[in-house]
């Protein structure tokens, strides 16, 4: 059995999701959290391998801080970001805190299910569109002879760095992380993205998937 942790401040949307998914081709919902504070602690207690992460939750820890708070704690728990935001830089965002899953919340029920059951085998998901939009910019870049930067050309400290911050880590955690100061992490950040010819985090983001440095759990 698939186990199912649902995280929504809404009481109908969760009660809605678990009479859907609840014993539907092997999930089983095991909990309910209304914040991501609280689905943090239900993780630590019931050990879900999925949990269905709304993003926008005004009330308490919201979902993207959750996302990244829970893989720093519990890695080994897939997330799948159920949200209402069609749009790349919440999605890039997503998927640098660690998210193995982005699905909209007007997706069918079909397609939920499916997007559960594969990120629970160790696989990730992102909502039909959402791929095709990537595949049509990388492809037209390759098509033009863009590359996204000499990677080559970075040092192996710059490689490092940028790993860290396309995983969605703050200066000041990277710099804890390796033992340096926040200064020195800005100035390596500042030269990779200059030979990189990046401009924003969701650029920085996308370089780093088609390079594979950021991995799904």
């Amino acid at each position: 059995m698939i186990k199912l942790l649902i995280c929504d401040d809404h009481a109908m949307v969760r009660s809605g999701l678990a009479m859907l998914l609840h014993g539907k081709h092997d999930i089983e919902v095991v909990g309910e959290a209304s914040e991501g504070e609280e689905s943090l602690r239900l993780s630590a207690e019931l050990k879900p391998d999925v949990v269905l992460m709304d993003l926008s939750m005004p009330h308490g820890m919201d979902g993207m801080t959750a996302t990244t708070e829970l893989k720093k704690l519990l890695p080994e728990i897939a997330v799948l970001i159920l949200t209402m935001h069609d749009d790349d830089e919440y999605l890039f965002r997503a998927i640098g805190a660690g998210a193995s899953g982005y699905i909209l919340k007007n997706a069918p029920h079909d397609e939920l299910i499916s997007a559960i059951q594969m990120i629970a085998g160790g696989n990730a998901y992102l909502y039909p569109t959402a791929t095709k939009r990537l595949m049509s910019e990388y492809l037209s870049k390759m098509k033009n002879g863009e590359d996204a930067g000499p990677y080559e050309s970075l040092s192996e400290r710059e490689k490092e760095i940028l790993g860290w911050i396309a995983k969605g880590y703050s200066n000041k955690e990277i710099a804890e992380n390796l033992i340096i100061s926040v200064k020195t992490v800005e100035t390596h950040k500042s030269h990779l993205m200059d030979k990189l010819g990046l401009r924003t985090r969701p650029e920085l983001i996308q370089f780093a998937l088609k390079k594979g440095l950021l991995r799904f759990e």
